[in-house]
């Protein structure tokens, strides 16, 4: 087993670097701002795309903005549902705050579903409403990070670049082909994509069974690559019209980490050092295979009180993907809560207490475990900023990187970017455990339902989505609170991020010195891991020890 273990993760990473290192040098020329052809300045002109550069304040609001407007469109989307085209099954509209919900859960990349697709969305809904979104939420963290990455390379200026030029080359250029090309991969494969009205069928034992039909193919490509999440089908990737073969599990696995991983060769390529990205990808990479393998290692196990039964019962196959087995089921969480995304093709809850552990804390790192598409990377780069900082005061000079020398009003921000998300995971976590509206939602006692608590809390304030089951988070409570979480945990954090920009963009580059503090190299990629856990250590160690690590106690007979 531990021989398939890492046969698998090798295979998975090698194929992965292979197809995103020609990504991140195709993104290059984006970031760079080169211009387009005839074809591209004809779009602009359409589209109504001014050119002029905007400074961090400009670009920020415009992102808001779009956004904003992203939400209210997917509201009334959502409670006019009823009255809209492309709703063979009839489906009413939602509530007004599910609606709520699911709009800001899909505008901020989070794609938390408090609802069954196949029973709530009409196809109308799914494709004009929450494709659309899937594409725009993921092309926003992409603009952002570019923004940044011009941040490091820019200097005496205060422009960062066009936000809808951003946006518009983004989704045209990376978004939609790769999500073509992935729609139609599936389809072969045998995803869904129709129109139809849902089919009733016989069984072989003489039941009617009906099978949900609709447009599967082309949401399944963007909900991976735009690290978004959301599935037509209420057991996500676990469903075979979503998932089909093992082959469509590898590439959904490759899929959700191909532009996190691209974007770090990007970076490497902007910055004129290949170095600075390989560093990055590497603190990434090693963060990876050890919580894969920790996954692998619990999951493997299994329950102890099943261990005594022999053979293959005392593997922990409860709420597994049979069909692709423990490993692959392991590996997808620990890719899909590392990537902010939330697609699911096994049901986290039923994991071992520590197998569990794992993929929540990877969500309360802040995702920086190759991360969204753009959140991933900037949110390291915050990291890479801090662990700057503490070697910095280790040897007694200022903190540098890439030239730019790192100052209180940087070191402030980056501080606030880190503590957003905390603060809502444990603050939303205390709330919904002191009131009773929060604690009705919970169906399971103990140490297990606090963790239920904080895994919805921390995947909605890190825009993750995916979700213990056994909490009934449909209700006006727990739709307003996990919105207002996603909401402030994607957009607040933009704002420290935009002023750090901004203020390297307007720095000098400072020439290498003897005394300059390399960032690349091993011991450097172990200041960035430390970073990362420290952080991680220091903010969620009491909370997890409250819920997994009691859990995994009490199983063991050590109460």
């Amino acid at each position: 087993m531990a021989a398939q273990a890492f046969l698998l993760l090798a295979c998975f990473l090698a194929v992965l670097l292979l197809l995103a290192q020609p990504l991140g040098r195709m993104m290059t020329a984006m970031v760079l701002d080169r211009p387009g052809g005839k074809l591209e300045s004809a779009l602009w002109r359409i589209c109504g795309v001014r050119q002029d550069e905007m400074n961090w304040r400009q670009y920020l609001l415009a992102i808001l903005l779009f956004n904003l407007l992203g939400v209210l469109f997917l509201f009334a989307v959502l409670l006019l549902q009823g009255m809209l085209p492309l709703n063979p099954q009839g489906f009413p509209g939602l509530s007004w705050h599910l609606a709520l919900n699911t709009a800001i859960s899909f505008v901020s990349n989070t794609n938390w579903q408090s609802y069954a697709g196949e029973s709530t969305i009409s196809y109308f809904s799914s494709m004009v409403g929450l494709t659309v979104q899937n594409f725009l939420s993921a092309a926003t963290g992409m603009a952002v990070v570019f923004a940044l990455m011009r941040g490091f390379t820019r200097h005496s200026t205060q422009d960062l670049g066009n936000a809808w030029r951003d946006l518009l080359r983004i989704t045209l250029g990376v978004l939609l082909p790769l999500s073509l090309l992935l729609a139609l991969f599936f389809m072969q494969q045998g995803v869904i994509q129709n129109l139809l009205p849902f089919i009733t069928v016989h069984t072989l034992e003489g039941a009617q069974q009906t099978l949900p039909m609709g447009p599967v193919a082309s949401q399944e490509a963007i909900k991976l690559l735009g690290t978004n999440g959301g599935g037509l089908f209420n057991v996500n990737s676990a469903h075979p019209f979503e998932n089909p073969t093992a082959l469509t599990n590898f590439v959904q696995m490759l899929a959700i980490f191909l532009i996190p991983a691209a974007l770090c060769f990007t970076f490497g390529n902007v910055v004129r050092d290949r170095r600075q990205g390989h560093t990055v990808l590497w603190a990434m990479t090693l963060l990876f295979v050890a919580a894969a393998l920790l996954v692998m290692l619990a999951e493997v196990n299994g329950n102890l009180h099943l261990t005594a039964l022999g053979g293959d019962s005392a593997m922990n196959w409860e709420g597994k993907e049979s069909r692709f087995g423990i490993l692959n089921s392991a590996l997808y969480a620990v890719v899909t809560t590392a990537a902010s995304c939330g697609a699911v093709n096994a049901m986290h809850d039923s994991f071992t207490a520590l197998g569990g552990m794992v993929p929540l804390w990877l969500m309360q790192l802040g995702e920086v475990v190759f991360g969204g598409v753009g959140s991933g990377l900037y949110g390291m780069l915050m990291n890479v900023l801090l662990a700057v900082f503490i070697a910095g005061l280790m040897i007694g000079r200022t903190p540098e990187y890439l030239g730019k020398k790192i100052g209180v009003p940087e070191m402030k921000m980056a501080a606030i970017y880190i503590l957003i998300t905390p603060s809502l995971v444990l603050l939303g976590t205390a709330l919904a455990m002191m009131t009773d509206a929060g604690r009705a939602g919970m169906l399971n006692p103990g140490a297990h339902g606090f963790s239920e608590v904080l895994y919805a809390l921390s995947s909605a304030a890190n825009n993750n989505g995916s979700a213990f089951a056994g909490l009934s988070a449909n209700t006006p409570f727990w739709n307003l609170l996990l919105g207002m979480a996603m909401l402030v945990g994607r957009f607040a954090p933009f704002i420290p991020l935009m002023v750090i920009a901004g203020s390297l963009a307007n720095k000098k580059i400072q020439p290498a010195t003897p005394g300059t503090l390399p960032t690349h190299g091993p011991l450097f990629v172990g200041l960035i891991v430390g970073t990362v856990m420290l952080v991680g250590a220091l903010t969620f160690v009491p909370s997890l020890a409250l819920g997994p690590v009691i859990e995994h106690l009490q199983l063991r007979g050590m109460n």
